[in-house]
């Protein structure tokens, strides 16, 4: 005897065993989550080769575009040699990525390791520095106020003691690192997992190198998975969706880094200019922390500050001044230059996905959080949207404000048409 299965009850069993595998997913993401995060960390060491592969194929693809783009030019003269133009476009752009990393690490690293060396090294200096220049400027104060005098020493000495634990524990590491020595011959703890991540790295290069060669096919064999386990219908937004996506990330990512870029470089002509110190660590912690949209150069600011009010309070007031005409020339000139409006989002949901991705994933959190909002947020809106249609309810958020009467029959544009 055939058994006959029913359709209706197989979708029906579909849902059920997919609800409980997603609330068991849940469950166990609550209670057992450290168990979780074990295995989660287990994946990612074992495929962190090939993480690194899709992450530098994905940043490096517009370079390789903008190289190919002419490379087809002087090889497709009589006829076309596409492996030939491909091949040459990868092995320049490979160049030119590993000639930026050699520069970095030749010129730039050097300076902040020399800067941060210094720091630490006259650390109790500096804060000497800092009360005697309190003590100058509030000299009125102190008469007056003698137990803001103890308050604000006593909140100083405390700071120091904090700071100075932290630069004993630091500095034997930097030590190791401008030893003659070096890491190499101190193979424990934080050095074997930087050999560890290298290795990974370096695997991670030469997989990203076949993922351009062919990064058509594998677009192919993605569309074509779409399509086979989704409706046409749902292939087609699916599709929409990556590509949208695909756009927003690299336009918002390859502009911010070149705006980062140049704020980075301006600061440190500035600084160079206006004689400030640690010019070098202070440009690249700016450059940096600029990649968080609207926030991060506050967020640069801060530490910068501190260390200028440490080593040279008298500058900390032209560092700051120097910082607010920076950002200034960001946001108004440099900035919409290059992004434009790409992002859409007002600034409450720009400050709430910093915030969400920052505690969650640091700071790649807090970069890739708004482009990653920017994109969920159109689909969330039209979704609520085509409901409201439906229910021939009003669109703009202006028909809900307060003073509005949203039960008053409202008219949707279509009907008043065809009512004239």
């Amino acid at each position: 005897m055939k058994f006959k299965f029913n359709s209706k009850y197989n979708t029906i069993s579909g849902y059920v065993i997919g609800t409980f595998v997603i609330c068991l997913l849940i469950i166990v993401m609550i209670f057992k989550f450290s168990i979780l995060q074990v295995y989660l960390n287990k994946i990612i060491t074992v495929t962190a080769p090939i993480i690194w592969g899709i992450v530098l194929a994905y940043l490096l693809n517009p370079i390789l575009k903008f190289i190919e783009r002419y490379v087809i030019k002087l090889t497709n003269r009589k006829k076309p040699h596409p492996v030939m133009a491909r091949s040459i476009s990868i092995f320049l752009t490979m160049a030119l990525f590993f000639l930026i990393i050699y520069a970095i690490i030749a010129s730039i690293i050097p300076e902040i390791l020399t800067s941060l060396r210094n720091i630490f090294a006259n650390l109790q200096v500096y804060f000497d520095n800092i009360q005697v220049y309190i003590d100058k400027k509030f000299s009125n104060i102190k008469n007056s106020n003698p137990e803001l005098e103890e308050f604000i020493f006593s909140q100083m000495d405390r700071i120091e003691e904090f700071a100075m634990s932290m630069a004993d524990s630091i500095k034997p590491k930097l030590n190791n690192i401008f030893s003659k020595d070096g890491v190499i011959a101190n193979i424990t703890g934080s050095a074997l997992t930087l050999l560890i991540g290298l290795k990974d790295f370096l695997i991670g290069a030469i997989a990203a190198v076949y993922i351009m060669f062919s990064k058509e096919k594998f677009l192919a064999y993605a569309k074509k998975i779409v399509y086979a386990y989704s409706k046409k219908e749902n292939s087609y937004k699916i599709i929409n969706f990556a590509s949208t996506a695909n756009s927003k990330f690299i336009s918002f990512l390859s502009g911010k880094a070149l705006d980062s870029f140049i704020i980075g470089m301006i600061c440190f002509i500035a600084m160079t200019v206006l004689k400030l110190p640690y010019a070098v660590l202070i440009s690249v912690i700016v450059g940096i922390t600029n990649m968080i949209p609207f926030f991060g150069p506050f967020i640069g600011a801060i530490p910068s500050g501190v260390l200028i009010l440490l080593s040279h309070p008298n500058k900390t007031i032209v560092f700051v001044i120097m910082i607010l005409v920076l950002q200034q020339i960001d946001g108004n000139i440099i900035g919409p230059k290059i992004l434009g409006n790409q992002l859409g989002v007002n600034a409450f949901w720009i400050l709430f996905s910093i915030l969400i991705g920052g505690g969650f994933f640091g700071f790649a959190g807090m970069i890739l959080a708004v482009p990653c909002f920017a994109v969920i947020y159109p689909i969330f809106r039209d979704a609520v949207n085509k409901r409201l249609v439906k229910k021939e309810m009003p669109i703009s958020s202006d028909h809900y404000l307060p003073d509005m009467p949203v039960n008053k029959q409202y008219i949707p544009p279509e009907k008043k048409k065809n009512n004239k």
